[in-house]
Order: structure tokens, then C-alpha cells, then sequence
């Protein structure tokens, strides 16, 4: 394997060469020689230093991004993208997405049965809506099955998927208005668009390299950790992002980790982006952020973008919208399980989730995926072994934009920690709101729809997609994890899974913040003597006028309804609850 070793600061990097895109093993994908025609080239500013002009020659060469010196005429004059090649349209048909609006438990409980007897494919449902892919030719069939009140409630939203896939793979750059910095080590250019590591979705062999450059180049505080190996043996690898304070007591003290995941369902690519992008705001942030400093100091954060190494691959190379993972089955014809309905607690294997060729088959006993089992082991084994406790866990999927507490399996029961769930539930949704006013809704994972412990708006919905065996549910219980969420990102259904790569920083900043929200309130009163608001990141022209934060007394109590309508509010207070040291 070819070895580049250069100098960069006083950090000596080593870092195999990759490829942007991974080599042509797929005929589903663009042309590898297209996508690495695009041009950066900078317009109007003074030569770059010489630590930089190493940095980005660096990058340049490992992932075959052209020199911004190159001649500007190769830019494609064309901003078009061609029609979907024969090769997907095979693939993806006359498919669409349709959304069903449900006005009561009878509409849901009628489409997961009509679902279920046509194999198709639930997208994403909410307490209002149900998104399901279908071919054209079975939209009667589906029709049918259903009560008079669905056959008319329904418009689609995606007319054609296959141009749809093939859009949402990265395209041959047609322009960049301005110069890349690339892997800049402030905090503020590294979340710009400029960053070319977030101008697109990466594949697994750019992800890993990345990641190792990183864990090279911040040593003091970040290294990489091999969760165990995927069914086709891939690495399940995470940034372990920590260091002991000066005045750190004895190192036999339990150390305090939070858990951050993506990519459990393959097609969920914002995620995996997502994670990498908090990943590289709380490395680069170390040292010149109080707020950073302090939840490195305090916590460590144990980052995952693929979880499911195997399916992730499997969207670049041959099928985009696959969701499980890889591993064989007794039908030979529909290998994988949906690797978050595999989680040991609350384990069901009913219905549909037996069937191998159901896109939510939970396996044949708990934890009979893999990957879910190895995590699971490696998370035992630092609670049992190394000191640690687990006090948070966040796990980003994809997509209509919810903030999910548990439990997944069950509405009746109520998890103990109910009020702090949704109060910490409710910061979340808010930073994330005033990073870029996008609304998340706030509801129990089993739900869809906002309610309070003290007073429920209405008969709660339960999901079409709510189920034991997950992370979620297995993070909070069995580890004990006292503030466990599940983030469905963006959007709310126009794109679905195919969101468009310009909504990768923007997800990433407004996710970004909901963990300085996360960290903020984990740590209690120690976390009263830090401007938390001076280290959100906002869109320009988006940042709010954010007055002192006000004091909250500790008999105060939070209704969900008071605070979620509260939108249109600019006085509000940002981070406007009680923290709760862990």
C-alpha cells in the first residue's frame, strides 16, 4: 500500500491513498474520472501560507481532488443532470413515494396490514402522515386494501424515484464559487461549506482515511476505536474524543462517556455525515472553546458514523436505498435484518419482522445481527472492565425531523426518568430551531405525537415504525443510560432519503448545537460559568439575538405545549431549563 508521510505542523501524518468515490465496481454509480473533474480554484485573495498550501496538497492527493491551480476549462459548462442511465431505471422501475394522511389509529393499523401483504417499503410516519414506496402498477392493489377513508388521502411526493437515486449520487462539480480549506483546524472554517470533506456525502473508503488523519493530527485528545467487525469483516470503527482535566482525580475514577451513532440503516447517509460532522466541530473545538474544552474534559464521546459498515457500501455500490445489513439468511434471495430491531430488550420477532424478505426483519432471536451484537459487547465491556458509565446516547437517523425518547416497544409503559426525557427533549428541539428554524416534533418513540406525562393532547398515535429490539430502548434500560434519544434528521419528506448534499452542513450545525444543548445539561452546575450561546453555530443569516440566559428555579415545572409553540418567540432564552448533573 502507498504511504504519504509529510510534516504538518509538528504532526507527523500517515494515511493511505484513497480514492473520492470508490473504483468502478458498480454500474449503478457515476463515472469515477467524472466525479474527479471537479475544480477548486480561488479568485482574488492572497497566496495561501505554507503550512497550508502542505495541508491542502496533502488532501489534494489523498482524495484526488484537483489543485485549485488547475486551468478552470475543464469546469462542465452544463448545470443539468443527465436522466437516470438504463442501469438504474432496472433497478428502481416506475417506482414513487406516496403519503397517506392518517387521522386515526384504525388508518394506521389499515396500512401496515395492506403493507404488509405487498411487501412494501414504510418510508417514515408521524402522528399525520405515512410515506410508502411502491411501484405504479400496485398502487391499485394497495387501493384496494384500504378503507374508503385512505383511497383519496393521498399525494406522492416523489414521482420518479429512479431519477431521484441517481440524483443523490455525487455529480461532476460544475462550480466553486469559492476556495476550499481544507481540514482547517478553526472551528469556524471547518463548518463552512468550504470544507470538502462536507461538500458531499462520503463513501466507507473515505470516511475511514479521513478518520485516521484526524486521530493523527489530534492526538492529544482523539483516538480511533475498533468496535468489532462486520458479517462481511469490516471494521466497525468510532473517534473517541477525550482527555482528563489537570486536577482529574485518581484514573480509577468512572469515567463518563457519551455514546453518538449513525448509519444503523444504510440508506440514511445524512447521518452518517452528521456524525462525522459533530465529530470534527468537538475535535477542532478543543482548546478554543470553553464550552468544547469543558465537555471534553468532563465526558468522553465515543462517535460512530456507520454502524452498519456493510449496508453503507452495499448504497454506494449496487442498491442506494438498502437498509439492512449484509449478513445471509435462511432465503438466500433476502439476506439482512434491520440492525435496530436486533437489540436484545424488548426483542420482537412478530408479524412482518419474521418474515427475511420484510425491510424491518429483526433476525431470528436478540442480537442476531451482528454488528448490533458486537457494539453491545464492546459497550458491556467498558461498563464491566474499563470504568466507564454510560450517561448519554443519541442515535441520528433518517428521516421527518423528531426527537424520540423511549420507549420504542411499548406506549403503556412509562420509562422513571420521564419529565428529565422530555425536558432535555424539549432544549434539544429548541437550539435546533433557532440554529435554522427548522421544527423537530418531541414525542415517545413508540408515538407520533407531542404529549406530556401530565396531560396528553389527544388519543397518542402509535407508530407504524415503533418496535422492541432497539437501540434506543437497550442503551436506556440494559445500560442504564439515563438520557437516551433517538434524532430523526432532515427533511420532512420532500427529498426522504435522498436528501440533497447541500443540506449536509446545515443538518450537521443544527445537530452540532443540540449536543452542546445535550452536554450543557449533563453536566449541571458545572456548567454555569461557560457562554454556551457564544459557541452555537448559526447560518449568517439566521443567528438570533440571544439575551442572558434567566434563572430557573427548581420547582419550576415545563409544559411541552407552552414550550414548543413558542417558535415565533425572539426573547427566548436558548438554553431556558434546569441542568442535571449525571
Amino acid at each position: 500500500m502507498h504511504i504519504l508521510q509529510v510534516i504538518t505542523g509538528a504532526t507527523l501524518v500517515s494515511v493511505p491513498f484513497v480514492s473520492a468515490i470508490p473504483s468502478s465496481t458498480s454500474e449503478f454509480l457515476p463515472s469515477t474520472a467524472e466525479q474527479n473533474s471537479a475544480v477548486l480554484h480561488s479568485q482574488g485573495r492572497s497566496p495561501p501560507r505554507l503550512w497550508t498550501r502542505l495541508r491542502d496538497s496533502i488532501i489534494e492527493t489523498i482524495w484526488r481532488v484537483p489543485s485549485r491551480q488547475h486551468n478552470p476549462s475543464r469546469i462542465p459548462s452544463s448545470l443539468s443532470i443527465p436522466r437516470a442511465p438504463s442501469s438504474i431505471r432496472a433497478r428502481y422501475g416506475d417506482d414513487v413515494v406516496l403519503r397517506f394522511t392518517i387521522r386515526s389509529q384504525n388508518d394506521v393499523q389499515a396500512l401496515i396490514e395492506a403493507s404488509n401483504i405487498l411487501f412494501l417499503d414504510i418510508w417514515a410516519s408521524t402522528n399525520e402522515w405515512v410515506d410508502i414506496r411502491l411501484a405504479k402498477d400496485v398502487v391499485s392493489s394497495l387501493l384496494g386494501l384500504l378503507p374508503s377513508s385512505l383511497r383519496t388521502a393521498h399525494v406522492p411526493i416523489i414521482h420518479d424515484l429512479a431519477q431521484a437515486v441517481y440524483e443523490s449520487y455525487p455529480q461532476p462539480v460544475s462550480s466553486v464559487p469559492n476556495p476550499h480549506h481544507a481540514f482547517s483546524p478553526s472551528v469556524q472554517q471547518s463548518s463552512e461549506t468550504q470544507n470538502i470533506f462536507f461538500q458531499d456525502y462520503q463513501p466507507l473508503s473515505v470516511i475511514i482515511p479521513w478518520m485516521r488523519l484526524l486521530a493523527s493530527m489530534f492526538s492529544t485528545h482523539v483516538r480511533l476505536v475498533n468496535l468489532g467487525t462486520s458479517y462481511e469483516g469490516r471494521e466497525i470503527v468510532g473517534f473517541r474524543i477525550g482527555v482528563r482535566p489537570a486536577n482529574a482525580d485518581l484514573p480509577t475514577e468512572r469515567r463518563k462517556a457519551i455514546v453518538i451513532t449513525g448509519g444503523s440503516h444504510a440508506r440514511e447517509w445524512i447521518g452518517v455525515s452528521t456524525v462525522n460532522y459533530v465529530a470534527y466541530s468537538l475535535i477542532t473545538g478543543y482548546g478554543k472553546s470553553r464550552a468544547i474544552t469543558k465537555l471534553v474534559e468532563e465526558f468522553d464521546w465515543v462517535l460512530i458514523p456507520t454502524m452498519n459498515p456493510d449496508g453503507y457500501v452495499y448504497t454506494w455500490e449496487t442498491d442506494r436505498l438498502w437498509r439492512k445489513n449484509r449478513q445471509e439468511n435462511n432465503l438466500q434471495f433476502c439476506p439482512g435484518v434491520d440492525l435496530d430491531r436486533t437489540w436484545g430488550y424488548e426483542w420482537d420477532g412478530s408479524d412482518s419482522r419474521s418474515n427475511p424478505c420484510s425491510e424491518d426483519f429483526a433476525g431470528d432471536g436478540p442480537f442476531g445481527g451482528r454488528e448490533s451484537k458486537v457494539i453491545a459487547q464492546w459497550a458491556l465491556n467498558e461498563t464491566n472492565h474499563h470504568n466507564v458509565t454510560f450517561v448519554g446516547f443519541l442515535d441520528l437517523h433518517s428521516y421527518s425531523q423528531q426527537i424520540l425518547y423511549p420507549y420504542s416497544y411499548s406506549c403503556t409503559n412509562i420509562p422513571p426518568t420521564l419529565e428529565n426525557l422530555e425536558e432535555l427533549a424539549i432544549g434539544i428541539a429548541k437550539a435546533i430551531r433557532l440554529t435554522d428554524h427548522e421544527h423537530y416534533d418531541v414525542s415517545s418513540a413508540c408515538e407520533g405525537s407531542v404529549s406530556s406525562h401530565k396531560k396528553r393532547r389527544g388519543a397518542a398515535l402509535r407508530s407504524m415504525q415503533s418496535a422492541g429490539g432497539s437501540a434506543l430502548d437497550w442503551f436506556y434500560h440494559d445500560l442504564h443510560v439515563r438520557y437516551a434519544y433517538q434524532l430523526k434528521l432532515r427533511d420532512k419528506g420532500g427529498y426522504g432519503f435522498l436528501l440533497p448534499k447541500k443540506n449536509i452542513v446545515p443538518t450537521g450545525k443544527e445537530v452540532y448545537n443540540a449536543v452542546l444543548v445535550f452536554g450543557q445539561f449533563l453536566l449541571g452546575r458545572g456548567a454555569q460559568d461557560i457562554d454556551w450561546e457564544g459557541d452555537f453555530q448559526f447560518p449568517a443569516h439566521s443567528r438570533p439575538n440571544v439575551p442572558e440566559k434567566e434563572y430557573r428555579g427548581p420547582d419550576e415545572e415545563y409544559e411541552i405545549s407552552n414550550q414548543l409553540e413558542d417558535d415565533d418567540n425572539e426573547n427566548d432564552t436558548l438554553l431556558g431549563f434546569r441542568t442535571q448533573k449525571v
